[in-house]
């Protein structure tokens, strides 16, 4: 019998990301995507480490094994590490609306990459729900082409909209990889817990490794210091999304289909229109709406 658990859980990322993703952009414009993105797994390693202690008795899952540690651990430097450090600098470009709505090709290209590499076939209701996502989110884009509403720093060009419409797009490769080696990672009832700790660990490790070779620790503790309001946004972004966002939807990739799952994660974009035009006053036009909404029937029409 299925108590919907799954779904349920797919439906509170999409709101978990929501909020998060406005968050992240605020902090993002102050301090720069990169630094919020080494910031966030930070803040969310040290929440999910105490979650997972109280909950299951150890602070890491260190006798968890091979296998899931291997499968988890490149999940998380797929979609926590470089997917995201992509998603938060299309976040400061333009704006967490639209981010998230490229977002919504994720199942799409999780479809399209299980066809070609793993020989799965594509019928035509399959094609057909790919084709009206494409066609939603291109209509948006295309309305939008050129006029970032909400850059920080007062740029508007074509190249800057670009460049961010590519970062949604990696973003959006990052978690379709993530989602799928999630699924391999959380076999034979693995707890989503544990998972979810296992991609930050190595998400962690190995974007903290790439800044002291950099040598960008130092400087990225001082503008920390500097920017106490850009710290309280990353952290709240940091709860609503990899703490709680992240172990929901590992919840949701156990214990639904990913596509089903995957569908309803991408109602996110439709969350974020109202958010949008409060939070950032953004005039979100009818086009907008309905591109979206189409973008959202194809990707359900992909997997119902």
């Amino acid at each position: 019998m299925n108590d919907f658990t799954g779904e349920l859980a797919a439906l509170g990322t999409a709101i978990c990301f929501s909020f998060g993703s406005v968050m992240f952009t605020f902090a993002g414009r102050a301090i720069g995507s990169p630094l919020v993105n080494r910031a966030r797994l930070l803040v969310a390693m040290l929440g999910v480490v105490l979650l997972h202690w109280l909950l299951m008795g150890e602070p890491l899952p260190l006798d968890a094994g091979v296998t899931p540690w291997f499968w988890l651990g490149v999940s998380g430097f797929v979609g926590l590490a470089a997917g995201d450090a992509f998603l938060f600098q299309a976040f400061v470009l333009i704006g967490p609306r639209l981010s998230m709505l490229l977002m919504a090709l994720a199942p799409v290209m999780g479809a399209v990459l299980a066809w070609i590499f793993l020989g799965e076939t594509l019928q035509m209701q399959e094609i057909a729900g790919i084709t009206l996502t494409i066609a939603g989110i291109a209509w948006v884009v295309s309305e939008n082409r050129g006029k970032p509403k909400l850059s920080h720093d007062g740029i508007d060009s074509g190249r800057t909209y670009l460049l961010g419409v590519l970062c949604g797009l990696g973003g959006a490769a990052g978690q379709a990889g993530g989602l799928v080696l999630s699924k391999i990672g959380l076999a034979n009832d693995f707890p989503a817990l544990s998972g979810n700790l296992i991609r930050l660990t190595v998400a962690l490790i190995l974007i903290w490794l790439f800044a002291i070779v950099r040598g960008e620790v130092i400087s990225s503790f001082r503008t920390l210091r500097a920017h106490p309001r850009a710290v309280l946004l990353l952290t709240g972004g940091a709860i609503m999304g990899p703490i709680s966002g992240v172990w929901l939807s590992l919840i949701a990739v156990q214990r639904a289909s990913i596509g089903v799952a995957s569908t309803l994660m991408a109602l996110t974009p439709i969350f974020l229109i109202p958010i949008s035009r409060i939070v950032f006053k953004e005039r979100v036009s009818s086009t907008a709406i309905l591109g979206t909404m189409l973008a959202f029937s194809g990707t359900v029409l992909l997997f119902v």
